[in-house]
Parts: structure tokens; C-alpha cells; sequence
């Protein structure tokens, strides 16, 4: 065997033993790549494992260099990666817009919301009337006046010298005389008063018909014995019974003493 064999030989063996071990390196980092993209895969959600899983047994099966299978996992992780964005609008869109996160809606320029009608506010309480003022004090009114009972006219005297000889005449029974008493009854008073009942003796005081004196002795039959005849004559009939027995009598001392 020639020299130049030899080398050859020699550069042959140290050529495949170079391939050999980048061959062997190649795998290891296929392996480790492998186990790396299954490890990630686990972990991804179902889009992504398939493209993984895709790119690990191709790797596996030597499809092409590791390069190679470097580049379609990239490209199946970015594929797989726009898989799952799709899928993460699916179902973010499927979500209830309280769990999504849902960018603020535009609202639409053609349309145009009715406002709500506005409620009239209510109206303002009136303001409470003032309270009316405390009525002032209302003075005390001042005491009746007792009543005061009229007074009854003055009593009038009445001269009626008829109408006092036909009572006297009435009167005679009641103490005892018949009418011839009557006559010197007549005259008797006649000298005194002239049968006149306010008749009064200037000198003496004596009054009315009979003259007596004073003449409220006359009170004992009635109070009225200034201006009433028919008192006067009672208290007269009764002092003569009284003094003389008789009006007779009585006109008999009276001729001679001029009164009786």
C-alpha cells in the first residue's frame, strides 16, 4: 500500500470520525432540542402541542438537518402561536363582556338616543304662613253699674173733697155710727180743711183733711198719708172714736175750744 493510500485511508478515517462525531453531536442536540420542545409542549395549550409534537418527531425521524428542523419549529410555534391568538378572540369574543377584556364600544355617529323625559321638579312647599299675631289684650271691661230700680212717681195728692165725704160716709159702720153722724162729720171738717187733703194750718203745721199734728201721726195707717184722702179720713174716724166717741161729740168740743 502506497503512501499516498495510507493518507488518504488515514484522512478518510479522521474525515468519518469527524462526521461521526458531529453526527453524534447533531443528535445529542437534536435530543436535547426534543426534549426541550416535548417539555414546552406540555406546557402549551393544544395548538401548540401539535406543532411541537409535529416538529419533535420530525426531528426524531432526521427529516432534514437540525437546522432545518430548527427553522420549521419556529415556524410551526409561530404558526401555532397565531393558532392560539385566533383561538384567544374566539373565546375572549364567546366571553361575557364583564369577564373579557373588551376595548370601550364607539359609539355609533348615526345614531342618536331619545332622552329620557325629564321629570318636572316638584314645586317648592309654599312658605308656611306667619303665625297670626296674639290678639292684644282686651282691656277689662269696666262693671256694670248695678241696676238701679225706677223710682216710682211721686204720688200725686188728689183734692177731691166729693169724692172724700162719699168714702167717709162708706166708712161710718165700721165704727159703729149710723148715717146721722154723717152731717156733723161734714161739718166738722169742713171748718178744719174744707176737706182739701194737702190742706195746711200756717200757724200750727197741722195737715190735711183731718189737720193732724204733726201730720205723720197719720203714718200709722199708711204711708202714703200726704196725698191719699182715704188714709187721712181712717186715721180722722179713728182718733174721734177714739177721743170723743162721736163725730157728734167732736163737733160740739170743737164750737167751743175751735179745735177739736
Amino acid at each position: 500500500m502506497s503512501g499516498y493510500n495510507d493518507q488518504s485511508r488515514l484522512g478518510t478515517s479522521a474525515r468519518h470520525r469527524a462526521e461521526s462525531t458531529a453526527i453524534s453531536t447533531a443528535a445529542a442536540k437534536q435530543d436535547k432540542n426534543s426534549r426541550t420542545v416535548l417539555k414546552r409542549a406540555a406546557n402549551s395549550n393544544l395548538s401548540q402541542r401539535m406543532a411541537v409534537v409535529a416538529a419533535g418527531i420530525a426531528l426524531v425521524m432526521g427529516v432534514g438537518s437540525a437546522g432545518h428542523a430548527a427553522e420549521q419549529a419556529v415556524e410551526a410555534k409561530d404558526t401555532a402561536a397565531q393558532l392560539a391568538a385566533q383561538k384567544s378572540d374566539a373565546t375572549a369574543s364567546s366571553k361575557p363582556l364583564s369577564q373579557a377584556t373588551a376595548e370601550p364600544l364607539v359609539p355609533n355617529e348615526t345614531f342618536k338616543a331619545t332622552p329620557a323625559p325629564s321629570t318636572p321638579a316638584a314645586p317648592a312647599p309654599a312658605a308656611a304662613a306667619p303665625a297670626p299675631a296674639a290678639p292684644a289684650p282686651v282691656p277689662a271691661a269696666a262693671p256694670a253699674p248695678a241696676a238701679v230700680a225706677p223710682q216710682a212717681a211721686a204720688p200725686v195728692a188728689v183734692n177731691d173733697p166729693a169724692a172724700a165725704k162719699a168714702y167717709a160716709a162708706s166708712r161710718l159702720s165700721a165704727f159703729g155710727w149710723g148715717p146721722e153722724q154723717m152731717q156733723s162729720l161734714i161739718t166738722l171738717w169742713e171748718k178744719e180743711s174744707n176737706w182739701r187733703t194737702t190742706a195746711v194750718n200756717a200757724s200750727s203745721g197741722a195737715y190735711g183733711i183731718v189737720q193732724a199734728l204733726p201730720g205723720n201721726k197719720m203714718a200709722s195707717i199708711a204711708p202714703d198719708w200726704e196725698t191719699n184722702f182715704r188714709t187721712q179720713i181712717d186715721w180722722g174716724l179713728q182718733y174721734i172714736k177714739e177721743r170723743y166717741g162721736s163725730p157728734a161729740n167732736a163737733l160740739g168740743f170743737h164750737y167751743a175750744n175751735n179745735w177739736y
